[in-house]
């Protein structure tokens, strides 16, 4: 019995690929001495979708350091987050 094997010929195809990056940016949320820590959780829930324990740890940040990333994602996704949360009384900045 003979032990032949077909190689397989090796195809190499020539593609164009375009890769967009996108660039990814934060929502900052910044403290304030006005804004109560439900309110800001609740926001933060309704606006980013965080769960709430997401959004008290959020919220903690903010109160401890000033401000906190609170969001990633494209300057298009962010800006009408930002823009809900500032017609809430609340500062913040898509940086």
């Amino acid at each position: 019995m003979s032990n032949l094997t077909k190689e397989t010929p090796a195809v190499f195809e020539d593609f164009d690929t375009i890769i967009v990056e996108e660039e990814v940016h934060d929502l900052v949320v910044f403290n304030d001495d006005v804004n109560t820590f439900d309110h800001v959780i609740q926001t933060l829930i309704e606006v980013c979708k965080h769960t709430p324990e997401q959004a008290e740890q959020c919220t903690w940040i903010i109160h401890f350091k000033g401000k906190c990333s609170v969001k990633k994602g494209s300057w298009d996704e962010l800006v009408p987050m930002r823009q809900a949360i500032c017609d809430r009384g609340i500062q913040a900045e898509v940086i």
